[in-house]
């Protein structure tokens, strides 16, 4: 049961939420020692590393999007299309964007989220272990989270 004293609302509000953001980053950051030596630093933010697979013509084969955040690489989207599926480009991606994020950024670790239906085979093929699975995200689908140590 909530207190009377506060009214709840449930309207999304962007200055709200940078404050909540703020605030929490800042409570964050006074309780973690590991938090509090990244601020300031180049580190202390995501940086985007993107790949892409072109054709011949210029025309998007597949690539990958994702981010670098401290030492590790952060794979959000990787996809190829069906005519190009087989020949090895997702694992190209792969490989170049974990090779980039270590030699460039010097991380040492990767992550991915993926479905059952997508590729979690895929990712244990290049080195990645299940670090967490979550059955029925959402509703009949199990989403699994991987990690890799890079080099």
């Amino acid at each position: 049961m909530v207190c009377r004293m506060f009214r709840l609302e449930t309207e999304v509000d962007k200055a709200r939420r940078d404050l909540l953001h703020k605030r929490l980053r800042d409570t964050n950051t006074a309780a973690s020692p590991v938090l509090r030596a990244l601020r300031g630093t180049p580190a202390e933010r995501e940086s985007p590393l993107h790949v892409w697979a072109l054709t011949a013509n210029g025309e998007l084969a597949g690539g990958l999007v994702g981010h670098t955040w401290t030492t590790w690489l952060h794979v959000t989207y990787l996809w190829v299309d069906a005519a190009h599926r087989g020949a090895g480009l997702g694992s190209a991606l792969l490989t170049e964007a974990e090779r980039l994020a270590a030699t460039e950024r010097a991380c040492t670790r990767s992550r991915v989220e993926t479905w059952d239906f997508q590729a979690p085979d895929f990712y244990r093929k290049h080195g990645y272990e299940v670090v967490c699975v979550i059955p029925d995200y959402p509703p009949g689908i199990t989403e699994y989270t991987l990690t890799k140590r890079l080099g």
